[in-house]
């Protein structure tokens, strides 16, 4: 596993590892402090790709003026070791004035979908994502990106940016990896102190009853399905509801209230962002109503 901190370095790698004909190359963008969820992102992009090039960094452009850029965990010798025992081939690991040495005027901006769940929470947040992934994707050059659905957002904005921009690149989303008890894995649990935690337990439960409500035909319309959130993450006292939506997805679409779920073509996203102390978590649980057998 080579690693390198530089664009020049950068390229110099890439090259190396096309001219000698090594197959489809596989980016893993990552801001660092990895866990198991990074690690099948790795792990995939290996059984696609004949080089995986992950990169870490904690890009200042997604975070907000209130938020938690200084204190984002960091521990560059244990993502090296989860890197090297997962397959990374290259590593990118450079500095913020690496990836800025101007102050940047240039952005990349995706309409629409960036307006509402995290986009209206966090406003600028999903330009800097778009901005910073573009760089990586003219550094790197890959065939294949590779993101975890936790940020399904994020995977629906990608792909719009790569579509209107005909970026010749794939972007492969991955399936949201949680502990054995239902809490998906992020970064930022470990901001979570132990009552914290236990109690965001209560994210995948309200998803996992909502549609259990669903497919049991107790909640059919999306007003029945959200109240039925609110109330499942409300038993939790800690927990501080930023939002609890059903949208279409990838598209992002608002849904009519009184609209049965039955009715809707397509996927749905049923998507949470709910705050435990200081600490925002999100989670979600993507699907197809109409391929749902609902018991009725």
């Amino acid at each position: 596993m080579r690693v390198v901190r530089n664009v020049e370095q950068l390229r110099e790698a890439m090259e190396y590892m096309r001219g000698g004909g090594h197959g489809p190359i596989g980016l893993v963008p990552t801001m660092g402090f990895l866990h198991e969820g990074h690690g099948s992102l790795l792990r995939r992009a290996g059984e696609m790709c004949g080089t995986v090039v992950m990169s870490i960094f904690v890009n200042p452009l997604q975070f907000g003026p209130n938020e938690d850029f200084e204190s984002y965990p960091r521990d560059e010798k244990r993502d090296l070791e989860l890197a090297e025992r997962e397959g990374a081939d290259i590593v990118f690991i450079p500095s913020v004035e690496v990836m800025y040495p101007t102050p940047i005027r240039t952005q990349v901006s995706v309409t629409s979908l960036t307006t509402q769940l995290c986009g209206a929470s966090r406003p600028g947040h999903f330009d800097g994502v778009t901005t910073v992934v573009s760089k990586l994707f003219n550094m790197v050059q890959p065939d294949y990106a590779f993101f975890g659905l936790k940020d399904a957002q994020q995977v629906a904005v990608l792909r719009q940016m790569v579509s209107d921009l005909n970026m010749n690149v794939n972007i492969i989303a991955c399936p949201i990896v949680r502990e054995s008890d239902g809490l998906a894995l992020s970064s930022r649990n470990v901001y979570l102190s132990k009552e914290e935690r236990d109690q965001a337990l209560v994210l995948s439960q309200s998803l996992q009853e909502a549609r259990q409500a669903f497919e049991e035909g107790k909640a059919n319309t999306v007003a029945e399905v959200q109240q039925l959130l609110v109330s499942v993450i409300s038993r939790s006292p800690l927990a501080n509801i930023d939002y609890a939506e059903i949208l279409t997805f990838p598209g992002l679409d608002s849904l009519d209230a009184d609209a049965s779920l039955m009715t809707i073509d397509g996927e749905i996203i049923i998507a949470l962002a709910v705050k435990f102390g200081k600490t925002r978590l999100i989670d979600n649980i993507v699907f197809t109503p109409k391929e749902v057998v609902v018991l009725v």
